[in-house]
C-alpha cells in the first residue's frame, strides 16, 4: 500500500474534507492576489478555479467552489478585494461568480495525459473555459452598464490576462502531476 505525504496527517475518511478546505484556500487566497479595477478586479480566482477542476475533477473542483461562494454568501471575506455577502451575488461581478463552479465541473473534463498534444487540449480548454466565464460575466454585467460597456469593460481588458493564466494553469497542471506521478514512484 502506497502512502501520500497527506496520509501521515489525515485520516483517509477526512481526506476529501481536508483537500476540499485547502481548495477553498487556495482560492481565497487567489482572491486577494487582484488589480483593483471597476467593475470587474483583475485576480487570479478563473486560473484557480480550473486547476481545482482540472486537478481534483468536475465534482470535486465544483464542490471547491461552491464551498468558497457559500463561505462568501455567509459574510466570509473570500472573494477580491475582501468582498462578500448578498452583494456581491446581486451586483455587476455575479455573472462571473456563478460561472465559476460551471467553469470548474467542464474543467474536470479536460484531458489528464502528460504528453505535448493533451497539454495542447487543457490550455485550448482552458482558454476556452476563461471565455465562458469572461461572456457568462458580461451578460450579466450588461444589465448594469449596457452591453457595449459591459464588452469593453467586461471582455477585452481581461483577454491577455485569461491568455496569460491559461498558460501559467496549464504548465502548474502539468507540474503538479508530475511531482504527484513522482511521489508515487517512490
Amino acid at each position: 500500500m502506497k502512502h501520500t505525504a497527506t496520509d501521515a496527517f489525515v485520516h483517509p475518511a477526512l481526506r476529501p474534507l481536508a483537500i476540499g478546505a485547502l481548495g477553498v484556500a487556495a482560492l481565497t487566497a487567489s482572491s486577494y492576489i487582484s488589480v483593483p479595477m471597476y467593475p470587474v478586479p483583475v485576480t487570479l480566482q478563473t486560473m484557480t478555479v480550473l486547476l481545482l477542476g482540472a486537478l481534483f475533477g468536475p465534482r470535486m473542483g465544483a464542490a471547491m467552489v461552491l464551498s468558497w461562494l457559500a463561505l462568501s454568501f455567509t459574510g466570509a471575506p473570500v472573494l477580491a478585494d475582501g468582498k462578500s455577502g448578498l452583494v456581491a451575488f446581486a451586483g455587476p461581478t455575479a455573472g462571473y461568480l456563478a460561472a465559476f463552479p460551471i467553469a470548474a465541473f467542464l474543467a474536470g473534463y479536460l484531458p489528464k495525459g502528460d504528453r505535448i498534444g493533451a497539454h495542447a487540449l487543457r490550455l485550448a480548454g482552458f482558454l476556452g473555459l476563461h471565455g465562458l466565464v469572461l461572456g457568462l460575466g458580461a451578460a450579466w454585467l450588461a444589465g448594469f452598464v449596457g452591453a457595449e460597456t459591459a464588452i469593453v469593460a467586461g471582455i477585452l481588458p481581461f483577454l491577455i490576462g485569461s491568455v496569460l493564466k491559461s498558460g501559467l494553469a496549464t504548465g502548474l497542471y502539468a507540474t503538479w502531476k508530475g511531482a504527484d506521478k513522482a511521489g508515487r514512484a517512490h
